[in-house]
C-alpha cells in the first residue's frame, strides 16, 4: 500500500462564537481573493474515528432508513473508511484575511477537527444538474441551502 503524508492545515471550530476554520499562520496567504465564493468545499479528518477498526471496516449496517441492510464504505458518509477523509459544502459567512479565518454558515464537524484542504465551490465543476442517487435516498434535500431545515431524524437509525 502507497503511503502519503497529509498535514492539517488548521482547525474547524464550533463554539458561542460560531462555526468556522481557523487556519494555521502559514496558510493565511492562500486565502488570497477567496472573497466572493459563497460556498467552499472543505476536506477535514475524521479524526475521531482515525483507528485500526474503523479504517478495516468496508461494510456495515445501513444507517439509514429505508436502505439496503448493508452497504459498503463507498455508499455511505461514514467515519468509518479506509482514509478518514470527509467532504463538506460549506457556505461561508465572512472571511478575515488578516487572522486567517473563515466564517461557515455550518459544517458537520467537531470542535477542533484538523482541515486538510479548502477548495472553492464552483458550479461549473462541482454541480450536477441532474444527480442520479438510489430509490432509498431521493426523497433527500435536494440542496445544501434546504439540508438545514430538512428533519434527517427520518432517515437516520439512530
Amino acid at each position: 500500500m502507497e503511503q502519503f503524508t497529509v498535514n492539517s492545515i488548521g482547525k474547524v471550530r464550533a463554539d458561542n462564537n460560531g462555526m468556522r476554520i481557523e487556519l494555521e499562520k502559514e496558510f493565511v496567504a492562500a486565502l488570497t481573493n477567496l472573497e466572493g465564493f459563497g460556498h467552499i468545499n472543505v476536506l477535514w479528518w475524521f479524526d475521531q474515528s482515525d483507528n485500526s477498526d474503523s479504517r478495516s471496516k468496508l461494510v456495515e449496517e445501513s444507517p439509514y432508513k429505508g436502505s439496503p441492510e448493508m452497504l459498503g464504505t463507498f455508499a455511505t458518509r461514514s467515519p468509518e473508511r479506509p482514509n478518514p477523509i470527509a467532504l463538506t459544502c460549506a457556505s461561508v459567512t465572512y472571511i478575515d484575511c488578516e487572522n486567517g479565518i473563515i466564517g461557515l454558515d455550518f459544517i458537520d464537524a467537531a470542535d477542533g477537527t484538523p482541515v486538510l484542504d479548502i477548495k472553492p465551490y464552483t458550479p461549473s465543476l462541482d454541480r450536477v444538474e441532474h444527480p442520479i442517487v438510489p430509490k432509498w435516498c431521493s426523497s433527500w434535500p435536494k440542496n445544501v441551502e434546504t439540508s438545514g431545515d430538512f428533519d434527517w431524524s427520518t432517515v437516520f437509525n439512530f
